[in-house]
């Protein structure tokens, strides 16, 4: 675990004091958490490997609402304030909700200053999760899935990336930024693989395409 010590120890412990006791007003943090690796719990590869191979199943009786989000997680908070958090820097809150702050949008590398001009994208979209498996969730567990700070689920892009993606598989659509194809995935089979979802063999051919151009993907 990290310690802090020093004037900035004190800044700290002041941060923390003001959110607990609801203090008026805006607080900027500038220390985003940092961004798993790639290989952080399993070779991609290998672990795309070891998903289901099935064809695309039925949309009937999709909704997003089947998929319960954003989840409290706190007084006047929720996930997408989480996810807005970890991924930005120089953050500005008033209370609990992300007013400021700086992102930049690993999709289509644009900066962004403005929370309104970020959307939190769904990595696996909920669309593609009914048609691989999670029709047969119930919508509690749909829900986990929707709100998963977990897994490389939730990210903070831009909206016109997040809307040009729209449901789409990675045979379907890539990132207009070519250096994040192996993050990306990467961080779709995690997500599949834990939760269990299929793939087309359209799918698993473009994750295969996007792998082998990374250097640790041969790697155990």
């Amino acid at each position: 675990m990290r310690t802090r010590s020093g004037p900035r120890a004190g800044v700290t412990a002041v941060l923390a004091a003001a959110l607990a006791l609801g203090v008026a007003g805006c607080v900027s943090l500038d220390e985003p958490e940092q961004t798993p690796s790639p290989t952080a719990g399993g070779n991609p590869a290998q672990l795309l490997g070891q998903l289901t191979v099935a064809g695309a199943g039925s949309m009937k009786g999709y909704s997003r609402n089947r998929f319960p989000h954003w989840r409290d997680t706190g007084k006047n908070c929720d996930v997408r304030d989480n996810v807005l958090k970890r991924d930005g820097e120089n953050i500005k809150l008033s209370g609990c909700n992300v007013v400021g702050g700086r992102w930049e949008s690993a999709y289509d590398g644009r900066a962004l200053s403005d929370p309104s001009d970020v959307d939190i994208d769904h990595m696996v979209p909920l669309a593609n999760a009914w048609r691989s498996g999670a029709d047969e969730w119930d919508d509690a567990k749909r829900g986990d899935f929707a709100n998963d700070l977990d897994r490389p689920q939730l990210i903070a892009v831009s909206a016109t990336s997040n809307r040009a993606k729209g449901d789409q598989d990675p045979s379907q659509w890539k990132p207009a930024n070519r250096s994040y194809w192996c993050q990306y995935a990467a961080d779709w089979v995690r997500v599949k693989h834990h939760w269990g979802l299929t793939v087309t063999s359209a799918e698993k051919a473009a994750l295969t395409d996007m792998l082998e151009d990374c250097t640790w993907a041969s790697n155990p």
